[in-house]
């Protein structure tokens, strides 16, 4: 099994947090969003993930060995691939052309779900979907009476399905994908000016192949602020189900302090004179100082002194001071009210 993960998007709906660093290495509960995806995929897969794909822009060396290291630390080989123009989702996947063979799955890194799923590798392919209020915004699929799916429609006007495809797939025959995809792209196949996975999916369908629906308890986007400190609730609350993971490091010092869980603290965390949590994650050697922070995320790194935080995400050596109920700052800011 391989895995195709696509991140090469700027993120600017994330901004301040992406100037410095790209989106999907931004942490969730301590770890980057696409190694919280890696590990959530290698876990639902019965066969061995061998490699995985990273289709990035130019995000330099550090975030390229970063990734390398996610890969590794699930036991797979890693490899680089880029992307230099925001040409479409079928683009970005046939940037990593030569790994799409044998079972593929493609996972777009700005997507977290909870689930407990296995992969049926015997289905020519599967994709997993969420039942959506507004489906206007999103690629969407409609069933036949058999649940396979008959039709793919790409951010419709009109109501015709509120099943949205969440951006996880698995394929069968990565070579066919592959062919498919670049079948779309030599034709100059556009959807609203871009080349659409959805696109050679259709032309698959009419071909014969079988997709089926995967369902997942919960999607968490992580497109914007609010939607990383939401999703950083969930999986707190999740992780803390599980008990898989050490939330809360043996060396923070909590000093005159109140923590109240589910909490994220990492390594030489300092609380002193606070209130932190729920629903609070905490970066590395970060400081909070006479101070009450709740569903939140601070980086590391960083000074928080006299503040009242809630529903606020901080970057990396961030240094604040004052007063605030709902805040956003991206690395290296500084400010005293």
């Amino acid at each position: 099994m391989k895995i195709i993960i696509p991140m090469a998007g700027r993120g600017s709906r994330l901004r301040p947090h992406t100037l410095t660093v790209p989106k999907p290495l931004v942490p969730v509960v301590g770890k980057p969003i696409v190694e919280r995806l890696v590990e959530d995929l290698a876990r639902s897969s019965k066969e061995k993930i061998e490699e995985i794909a990273f289709i990035i822009g130019d995000f330099g060396d550090e975030a390229e060995k970063e990734l390398l290291k996610v890969a590794e630390n699930v036991g797979s080989k890693g490899k680089i691939y880029h992307q230099d123009a925001p040409l479409g989702t079928a683009h970005a996947i046939m940037c990593a052309k030569e790994s799409l063979e044998g079972n593929v799955i493609v996972a777009f890194a700005d997507t977290l779900f909870k689930a407990d799923f296995s992969i049926n590798t015997e289905n020519d392919g599967v994709i997993w979907v969420q039942k959506v209020a507004d489906p206007s915004a999103y690629g969407v699929v409609q069933l036949d009476e058999n649940d396979v799916i008959n039709n793919f429609v790409e951010k419709p006007k009109e109501f015709v399905s509120d099943l949205a495809i969440i951006g996880i797939y698995y394929f069968r025959d990565g070579e066919y994908l592959r062919s498919e995809l670049q079948y779309v792209i030599d034709n100059e196949i556009k959807d609203k000016g871009e080349y659409q996975l959805t696109t050679a999916l259709e032309n698959m369908r009419q071909k014969g192949t079988k997709f089926r629906t995967g369902q997942v308890e919960e999607w968490l986007d992580c497109g914007n602020k609010d939607a990383v400190v939401f999703t950083n609730q969930r999986y707190l609350e999740y992780l803390t189900d599980r008990k898989t993971e050490t939330l809360i490091s043996p060396s923070a010092k909590v000093e005159n302090s109140i923590v109240i869980e589910p909490v994220f603290l990492a390594e030489g965390v300092h609380l002193k004179n606070s209130v932190v949590g729920p629903h609070v994650s905490i970066g590395k050697n970060t400081h909070i100082h006479n101070s009450r922070v709740q569903n939140s995320v601070i980086q590391s790194d960083t000074l928080v002194e006299n503040a009242l935080l809630e529903n606020t995400m901080l970057g990396n050596f961030v240094k604040y001071n004052g007063k605030a109920e709902n805040v956003s700052l991206g690395d290296y800011s500084e400010v005293k009210k």
